[in-house]
């Protein structure tokens, strides 16, 4: 299986992107990843708020919901992280008793022609974590502009297995969508190293924020930004 190093290094310009991975300490982590191509996508930074990660512009701007929003939020039984708006509404359905499943079920890709960024997001529990879900909402390679939600459970990881999920996949030039999701090796001890593990794998010319937190403890998330994108 290839490492989490290759597997991110060999993609360009992911997008954004979820890690969901087991450190070589034993501690389950989450990760959540930016970089951009444009001026406004490369104006952002990670903010942290009362038990969330908030996506935010490094200058006074009108806000965008497809570049600013609420990227990770820990409350009560659940952690969720993703890619844009939809991460406040599935926490909010999971506060209303709704399942995993039937919270990420309805999710639409980003009306942002004529890419169609994929949502992303997972569903961790709290405290364990033992499982989480990702779901992904893709647009068809078809001529159908509905929906195609794809919902995974990853289980009981290892220490040192990672599950990765990216909304391009790209030589830097070419722009497609992301795989529906990856599986891979990671070397970290944990978050620390997970952190300096998939920054340094990402192409310094797009990255521009990141962070890793372990399942519980998102006040304690390790947050690097790109000191251009961060100002």
């Amino acid at each position: 299986m290839d490492q989490v190093r290759e597997v991110v290094g060999k993609n360009r310009y992911p997008g954004r992107g979820v890690v969901w991975a087991r450190t070589l300490d034993g501690a389950l982590c989450g990760g959540y990843f930016l970089t951009g191509r444009s001026a406004a996508s490369r104006a952002r930074a990670l903010r942290r708020g009362d038990g969330e990660l908030i996506v935010s512009p490094t200058a006074a701007s009108d806000h965008d919901p497809l570049r600013h929003y609420v990227a990770a939020r820990e409350k009560d039984e659940w952690l969720v992280f993703g890619n844009g708006e939809q991460v406040a509404e599935v926490c909010d359905r999971l506060q209303r008793k709704a399942s995993p499943a039937v919270a990420l079920g309805d999710l639409e890709y980003e009306p942002d022609p004529p890419i169609f960024t994929p949502r992303i997001t997972v569903v961790a529990g709290l405290p364990a974590g033992r499982q989480a879900w990702f779901a992904a909402a893709r647009r068809s390679r078809g001529g159908r502009t509905a929906a195609d939600v794809l919902t995974v459970t990853v289980r009981d990881l290892e220490p040192g297995d990672a599950v990765l999920m990216t909304t391009y996949s790209s030589d830097g030039h070419r722009v497609m969508t992301g795989e529906p999701f990856l599986e891979a090796r990671t070397e970290a001890v944990g978050k620390k190293e997970l952190s300096d593990e998939l920054w340094d794998s990402l192409a310094p010319e797009f990255r521009v924020a990141l962070a890793v937190f372990e399942v519980g403890r998102l006040a304690e998330a390790v947050v690097r930004h790109e000191p251009s994108a961060h100002g």
